[in-house]
Parts: C-alpha cells; structure tokens; sequence
C-alpha cells in the first residue's frame, strides 16, 4: 500500500530522526507509525536539509516572548501558509493566532510614532507660533524690568534732591 506524506510531516520527521538523542531509528520510526526504511530513504535522499536544525529550546509562553523574538518569528513565517504554518507553530509551541495578533500590534505601533503630515504640519506650525510668543514676551520682560530699575532709579534721585 503506498502512503503519500505531506512535506511538513516529512520534515518533522527528518527533524526527530536527526535530534533523536541517543535513540535508534527504528524506535523513532515506530513511534511516528512510519517504516523505518521510508525513513532511512528520506534522510538519504535529503541529506543536507535539517540537520543543522538546533534542539529545542525551552518552550516559553507566547506572552513570554520578547518583541525582538516576535519580530523574528513573523519574519520566519511571513511565506508559510496551511500545515507549513501550523507545524512551525506546533514546533514553538505557539498558536498561528499568536503570530496574527504580534503582527496587528506591531502595524499598531509603527502607525501611532509616525504622525500623519498634515498632523506634523500643524505640530511644526504651533511650534513656531509658540516660539513666537516666547520671544515676545520675554522682550516684554525685559521692558517691564528696566522700567522698575528706572523708577527705583528716579525715586532715589528725588529722595536725595529733598534732603
């Protein structure tokens, strides 16, 4: 009887024959339902690919993961549609929903840092209108200023004239 494999099965399997950690291929053949020699073919016959596939690492929760790490992950699977997706997921131990929500967070994010122009336009005008009343009132203050020192000025000069 001939079983037709998707390519996403194969390359799991090919990944748990490479990373089998002291176990045989035929334990690992058995556990995935699979003959053994299929199995021996397929790491034959694609010999080069997922053998530099690192083990595992700790599985972390999706709200664990930092954004640098979402980043990469969505870089990742930008490509991956269907079961391809699904496994990568299944790998990480995440959820194709995960993916979709740390990608509307991050268009989020990249909207509300960079205003619209006419936003920019208007922030730039209340900048120079701002600057403007700055300027005038401190030459105002500055009036005002040499006016008390004139008048402080005046008063001692009629105070010593009375004497």
């Amino acid at each position: 009887m001939n079983v037709k494999y998707s390519l996403a099965f194969i390359e799991q399997a090919l990944i748990k024959a490479y990373n089998r950690e002291g176990r045989s291929i035929t334990s690992v053949a058995d556990a995935l339902g699979v003959n053994v020699h299929t199995l021996r073919y397929w790491m034959k016959n694609r010999s080069g690919i997922n053998r530099a596939v690192p083990a595992a690492s700790p599985e972390q929760r999706p709200q664990d993961w930092s954004a640098a790490q979402q980043l990469a992950a969505l870089n990742e699977t930008y490509g991956l549609t269907g079961e391809a997706l699904q496994a990568w997921c299944r790998e990480r131990g995440i959820f194709a929903h995960n993916l979709a929500s740390w990608k509307a967070a991050f268009c989020e994010a990249g909207k509300e840092s960079a205003p619209a122009g006419r936003e920019m336009r208007s922030l730039k005008d209340e900048n120079v209108r701002l600057k403007r009343d700055l300027v005038r009132k401190d030459k105002a203050l500055a009036e005002a200023a040499a006016l008390l020192i004139l008048q402080k000025k005046f008063r001692a000069l009629w105070e010593g004239e009375d004497k």
